[in-house]
């Protein structure tokens, strides 16, 4: 039986039109809007849109969208303009948005049709505002979307409108035209060898405007009008004349072809009525592939349902799953709002073949090898399964924490023996490694030889070599400055857990991206770690002789309530001007302090705490451009507690003649000065101007005050009379419950203690150690100590990336293995 594939391009065969190819070489013009790109257009105009408006050939759909979502934010968006798009879209969209300058806004879909929610693109324009410079939606898997709706949006927003139409070239709408064929704003087909209008590469742009198109025509043509001098912003995107000639030939039987495929989905329809496919719209579709969701308890079977499929000679999909929202490089730098629709119809869906070469038979034939391994999913998931094999350790977190204590294992060549152990880790998101490390608009606090330790002369040949992947060449280019820029760090940090991943599998463990850990029960010695799979909310119970919490920090809202500043509430102070420094230091942050700050002819900004996050925020407010009208004393920070910078040794203290400490300030293990407590890179940079020391110049637009304590009037003035106040009062860990069976264990960190002990052992309230469970990361509150070294003065907690992959990773993993030994034997 014949193989169906998935997709099969299908564009014109040039060797059938040789006459045109002649045409284009006797003219002597193979680009820059030649007589074939005319032809096509007039006749793509004619023939697919009724001759309403007007088309653009460009070289393909990404430029196409570029060009159009840089016109219709303004032609010169400001830092922070957003663009709003669905989740459920290629990733295309979203890149095409950044590359016009843009910042992607991610929002819901709808549940039945899988476009953009209207109920939540109206809640992100009424709470961003004008920051929406476009709406981007995509005309799902070829649909015919309601663009009534967007032209509404632009009546009463003032927004942009571009949509993605990447499927939908031959798609026809409820009145019978060509989809887009009266719209005022630009609607953006792709013409890729895989779509049903295939040609080999390019893209058209269509609307009911022709001066619109008109402008796009300059953009694509470098900012050119009509000579070579650039009137608008512009890049290449034209389409090369032999391109038009095979988009000439594949509109002669366009419309063949999409009434073939239409009698395709009309055959898959009444064959899978049982499953739920998408509303549609319009009287005919352009279609790609025909998607369609499985039963929701059978999502997690879909790797297994797709296999069995593929079995009978056919090929699957799942468009578009992981989502945008899902995507680490978007979920590092977009804006992205709960996404619950998406996340699960993108796990549940399954995109099956529609090809020109297949029959009515054929697709009948898709039909009943998708039911028979639903019907077989069924039956596996009927039958009980074994009791799950106890694991050494399950890791809750596969962010930065809980990757660096696999690196850390990886230093040691430890990890295929921890692997093979039973190491379960488990992720909520599709990929571990990153967190949310790379959201954060700053530059880091490690060098970039810090991020690149972790995987450079690594005994695991897929670790060293990310020195030379484009993620570990883009950190290595920071070698030197002040700090990396954490949206380069994000990359790196995912390529390595990718791999670290494919370390552990290969060796017998877990990695469970797309779960999340519910709660820890103590079950005598061991531990019953309740998992919940997200795509279908099945959950489960994985048991584990240790479990190590690696769930990050956070700025919890609660504490601002009861926040004290010099005797008085912090927030009775700010009085609905109060942000948390998270806030600010995200990607958008800036953009939000600028929005807040923008009728303030000489703003004042109070920013309270003297933790690294503090120090940071104001150098970002510093540094950000468009710059804020920030005058002498604009930004004042309040602490408590000394501002102590980093030396790398007493002498080098001295040689700045920098006094301000004693023999329990040096670490005895590294000589180096307030190694814990001190500030460093851009921050530190900072704090030595501000103490003018080496004979610095302060910044004048920024003061320091020390909070001398409840009776401070002067602090609780600088609050009160600031038009924002900046809370920067560090991270507390994230709440995973932990469990007995007289119910919830009271742990240390409730209280505001520290997490952990100095072995990396959660403490109960008592500050007792519980057994078999660990704490790692951002907020556990580690100190190190003995030969970790550090300074005696110091009384906080050390968060650092490369005390993770080292020594105390190595702390934990050096426990579990030893446990594991002993359980052995």
């Amino acid at each position: 039986m014949n193989r169906l594939p998935l997709i099969a391009p299908n564009p014109p065969r040039l060797s059938e039109h040789v006459d045109a190819l002649r045409r284009v070489e006797a003219s002597g013009v193979f680009s820059n809007n030649g007589p074939e790109v005319q032809r096509f257009e007039a006749e793509a105009t004619r023939d697919l849109f009724g001759g309403h408006g007007a088309s653009l050939a460009v070289g393909n759909a990404t430029l196409g969208l570029m060009i159009a979502i840089r016109a219709a934010a303004g032609m010169n968006p400001k830092p922070g303009t957003l663009a709003l798009m669905p989740a459920m879209t290629f990733a295309a969209t979203a890149h095409a948005a950044a590359w016009a300058g843009l910042t992607p806004l991610i929002c819901d879909i709808d549940p039945d049709d899988w476009s953009a929610c209207a109920a939540a693109e109206e809640r992100a324009l009424a709470a961003h505002g004008d920051r929406i410079g476009v709406v981007v939606p995509y005309a799902t898997f070829g649909n015919a979307i309601d663009l009534d709706r967007y032209e509404d949006y632009r009546r009463r927003f003032g927004v942009g409108v571009v949509v993605d139409a990447a499927s939908s070239l031959g798609t026809r709408d409820a009145a019978g035209e060509g989809f887009g064929a009266r719209a005022p704003f630009a609607i953006v087909h792709s013409m890729h060898a895989t779509k049903t209008f295939a040609v080999a590469e390019g893209g058209l742009i269509h609307s009911g405007d022709p001066a619109l198109i008109a402008t796009l025509r300059v953009m694509a043509n470098f900012g050119f009008d009509g000579s070579r001098s650039a009137t608008l912003p512009g890049i290449n995107a034209k389409l090369p004349e032999i391109l038009a000639v095979m988009a000439q030939a594949k509109l002669t039987e366009i419309e063949r072809v999409a009434d073939h495929r239409a009698a395709l989905e009309v055959a898959y329809r009444g064959a899978l009525s049982a499953l739920q496919l998408q509303r549609v719209s319009g009287t005919r579709r352009a279609t790609q592939f025909m998607a369609v969701l499985l039963p929701a308890h059978l999502a997690h079977a879909r790797e297994a349902i797709a296999a069995r499929i593929e079995a009978d000679g056919i090929a699957t999909g799942c468009y578009f799953s992981p989502h945008l929202g899902q995507q680490p490089w978007f979920q590092a730098t977009a804006t992205i709002e709960p996404t619950p629709v998406a996340d699960a119809v993108g796990a549940r869906m399954l995109s099956l073949p529609i090809t020109d070469a297949m029959t009515v038979d054929d697709a009948l034939r898709v039909a009943d090898a998708v039911q028979r391994a639903c019907r077989e999913a069924d039956r596996i998931a009927a039958v009980p399964s074994a009791a799950p094999r106890i694991a050494s350790v399950v890791v809750i977190g596969g962010g930065p924490a809980g990757t660096a204590m696999l690196t850390s294992a990886t230093k040691r060549g430890q990890l295929p023996a921890l692997a093979a152990s039973g190491l379960v880790v488990v992720e909520r998101s599709d990929a571990i490694g990153g967190g949310q490390l790379g959201r954060y608009a700053i530059t880091s606090d490690s060098t970039a030889q810090t991020f690149l330790t972790a995987v450079r002369d690594n005994i695991h040949p897929e670790l060293a070599q990310l020195v030379d992947h484009p993620a570990g060449r883009a950190v290595a280019a920071h070698a030197g400055a002040l700090g990396v820029p954490l949206t380069e760090v994000g990359p790196l940090l995912r390529a390595t857990g990718d791999r670290l991943g494919d370390i552990v599998r290969a060796n017998g463990g877990s990695v469970l991206t797309g779960h999340e850990a519910v709660a820890a029960r103590q079950v005598g010695a061991l531990w019953s770690v309740t998992l919940r799979r997200l795509s279908d909310g099945h959950v489960f119970e994985q048991m584990a002789h240790n479990v190590v919490v690696a769930t990050g920090g956070h700025q919890p809202i609660d504490r601002l309530v009861t926040q004290q500043v010099a005797g008085a509430s912090l927030a009775a102070l700010a009085n609905g001007r109060l942000i948390q420094s998270d806030e600010v230091l995200t990607l958008g942050g800036f953009e939000r302090v600028a929005d807040i700050l923008s009728t303030r002819r000489a703003p004042r900004i109070a920013v309270v705490g003297g933790s690294t996050s503090a120090l940071t925020t104001i150098a970002l407010l510093l540094k950000s451009r468009p710059a804020l009208p920030l005058g002498a004393g604009a930004i004042t920070l309040l602490h408590r507690r000394p501002l102590r910078p980093f030396y790398p040794s007493a002498e080098a203290a001295l040689a700045e003649g920098f006094t301000d400490f004693g023999p329990e300030d040096i670490c005895p293990v590294s000589g180096f000065v307030y190694r814990l407590a001190g500030f460093r890179l851009e921050a530190r940079e900072l704090v030595v101007r501000m103490l003018g020391i080496d004979g610095r110049t302060p910044d004048p637009r920024v003061a320091l005050h020390r909070i001398g304590g409840d009776d401070d009037a002067a602090a609780r003035a600088i609050i009160a009379d600031a038009d924002l106040v900046v809370a920067a009062l560090g991270y507390r860990p994230r709440a995973v419950p932990i469990l007995d069976d007289d119910g919830a264990i009271a742990l240390a960190a409730q209280d505001g203690r520290p997490m952990v002990d100095r072995h990396c052992r959660i403490l109960d309230s008592n500050d007792q150690p519980i057994a078999g469970l660990f704490g790692l990361g951002l907020a556990a509150g580690f100190v190190p100590w003995g030969p970790l070294g550090g300074e005696s003065s110091f009384s906080g907690q050390a968060n650092g990336l490369w005390l993770w992959q080292n020594d105390v990773g190595q702390m934990i993993v050096d426990q579990v293995l030893a446990d594991e030994a002993r359980a052995a034997a």
